[in-house]
């Protein structure tokens, strides 16, 4: 099957992928590789496909929400695409999370059906985690680095504005200390595609202290983490 969204070629993406949610994101983030081309900017999907210390890696759009980040996972593996890491962002659901951290996802919680029930038939749980490879390689990475992060569990929701009074303490109860949108789409569809992923995310909002963080921070933040999480994924 050839994809119909992402029109690049098979050569033109690497097996080592990092990908975002928005295009801005993976524009800048493409500065770090060593002669850059853009391979991909049908619907507004730009991939970047270049060489970061000698090692091949591509950075691509994923879009908002699980279907998008499904599509494009897909159609990336059908171009060579074998490790995937997710660097995004999340809201806080706990108020030991600050504007700016890290949080290395260990774990992703989720609604069942829609695009749940359609990959896996049925209304059965799927246990919805990142490769322990990459994890692990995400985790030493931070640690060498001496980058401040956190580990847990994250809410993937579908719908970004339709927290009730009642979201926050609901799924931080259950477990999750952010709430975003695509990990657990990620996760359990790389599983059934026989795929590695992980993912970091950088909290840019509390639904607990509430505020956002400034754009020109949020760029700061991602910037000074991308070298840990592109160190990560050449080592895979």
């Amino acid at each position: 099957m050839n994809p119909v969204h992402i029109l690049a070629k098979k050569g033109e993406v690497a097996e080592r992928v990092l990908i975002a949610g928005d295009p801005g994101r993976v524009k800048l983030l493409s500065t770090l590789l060593e002669e850059p081309k853009l391979v991909n900017e049908n619907r507004g999907f730009l991939v970047y496909t270049g060489k970061y210390k000698d090692v091949k890696v591509s950075i691509a759009t994923h879009g908002i929400g699980g279907p998008s980040i499904a599509i494009v996972l897909e159609e990336l593996a059908m171009l060579g695409g074998k490790v995937f890491i997710r660097y995004g962002t999340a809201g806080a659901l706990v108020p030991e999370l600050d504007k700016g951290d890290y949080v290395i996802v260990t774990g992703a919680s989720y609604n069942r059906g829609g695009l749940f029930h359609q990959y896996f038939k049925d209304d059965a749980c799927i246990s919805s985690t990142p490769d322990f490879d990459v994890l692990l390689a995400l985790y030493n990475s931070f640690k060498a680095k001496g980058l401040k992060f956190f580990t847990g569990n994250v809410f993937s929701s579908d719908a970004f504005y339709a927290e009730d009074e009642d979201f926050t303490k609901k799924w931080s109860e259950r477990g999750n200390i952010a709430v975003e949108m695509e990990c657990a789409t990620l996760f359990a569809l790389s599983k059934l595609r026989k795929l590695k992923s992980g993912a970091v995310v950088v909290v840019s909002d509390s639904l607990v202290k509430g505020g956002w963080i400034s754009k020109e921070d949020l760029e700061k933040k991602i910037m000074q983490g991308a070298n840990a999480i592109l160190d990560a994924l050449i080592s895979l």
